[in-house]
C-alpha cells in the first residue's frame, strides 16, 4: 500500500530524516519506533505531504505523493491523528466529526462513518453537543481518533495517541487500534508505549537520528536485545 523510498528530509542544514525506506502492506499495523527526535513526527508530516522532502519517493498504492499537494492528499485516503489531538475547541463533537467528512471522498459516507464512530465510542455520542475543550484527555483522543475515522481512509497514520492518557484509557485506544483494523483499515503507528505497540503490530521498524536501524516483525523487534535495552529498560 505505501513503499517509501531514500527518503531525505531537512530542516535548514539539519537532516532529520537520511535515506530511510520501508513499506506498509494493505490491512497491516506497522509500528515505527524511536527516542524523541529520531525523526518519527517528520516521516508522520512528510507522508502528509505537511513537510516537503529534499528527495526520495512515497509511493501510495501506486500514486506518487510527491507530486501531490498536501490538500489532496487526504482525498486519497490518507488520515492523520496527530500528536496532541489538534482538535477545533470551540467546535462541538458533532461538528469536529463532521468535519474530517468533508472531502469528495468521504462525503458520501458521512452517516454511515458517523455511527460507526458512535459504536466505537459511545461516550462521543452522549457528548456530541459539548464543545471539544470541555472534554477530558482521553475523550478527546477518541474524538481525533473519530474525526480521521470520518474521512473514510485506507491509512491511518497515529502520532503518539496514548501520550498524556491514563494506563486505562491507553489500552482502550490500543484496543481501538486493533478494531479498525479488522474493519479493513491500515496503521502506521508512531507511540511511546514500545512494548504494547509492537505487541499489536505485525511489522516494525526502528527510527535512531534520522536513520532505519532495524526491522522486522513487531515480535522480534520486541525480542530484540537493543530494544529491550534501549526502550525497555530490560
Amino acid at each position: 500500500m505505501l513503499t517509501i523510498k531514500n527518503l531525505l528530509v531537512r530542516y535548514g542544514a539539519f537532516a532529520a530524516l537520511q535515506n530511510v525506506s520501508l513499506s506498509i502492506s494493505e490491512g497491516q499495523v506497522v509500528s515505527i519506533v524511536g527516542a524523541n527526535g529520531a525523526g518519527k513526527t517528520t516521516l508522520i508530516n512528510s507522508i502528509s505531504r505537511l513537510l516537503e522532502p529534499a528527495s526520495g519517493e512515497i509511493i501510495f498504492e501506486g500514486k506518487d505523493l510527491m507530486r501531490i499537494e498536501g490538500h489532496d492528499v487526504a482525498g486519497m485516503g490518507i488520515a492523520q491523528v496527530p500528536e496532541g489531538r489538534q482538535l477545533f475547541p470551540d467546535m462541538t463533537v458533532q461538528e469536529n466529526l463532521w468535519m474530517g467528512g468533508y472531502s469528495k471522498h468521504a462525503k458520501p459516507e458521512r452517516q454511515k462513518n458517523l455511527a460507526y464512530v458512535f459504536s466505537l465510542f459511545p461516550i462521543l455520542k452522549d457528548r456530541a453537543r459539548q464543545s471539544a475543550r470541555t472534554l477530558s484527555g482521553g475523550e478527546q483522543q477518541m474524538l481525533a481518533i473519530g474525526r480521521a475515522v470520518m474521512m473514510n481512509p485506507r491509512l491511518i497514520m497515529f502520532d503518539e495517541p496514548s501520550l498524556g492518557l491514563a494506563p486505562k484509557v491507553v489500552k482502550s485506544i490500543l484496543d481501538t487500534i486493533v478494531q479498525l483494523k479488522a474493519s479493513g483499515m491500515t496503521i502506521m503507528l508512531v507511540e511511546q508505549n514500545v512494548r504494547q505497540s509492537l505487541q499489536i503490530s505485525d511489522y516494525a521498524y526502528v527510527l535512531e537520528t534520522g536513520h532505519v536501524t532495524l526491522e522486522g516483525t513487531g515480535s522480534a523487534v520486541l525480542e530484540d536485545e537493543h530494544t529491550r535495552k534501549a526502550y525497555l529498560g530490560v
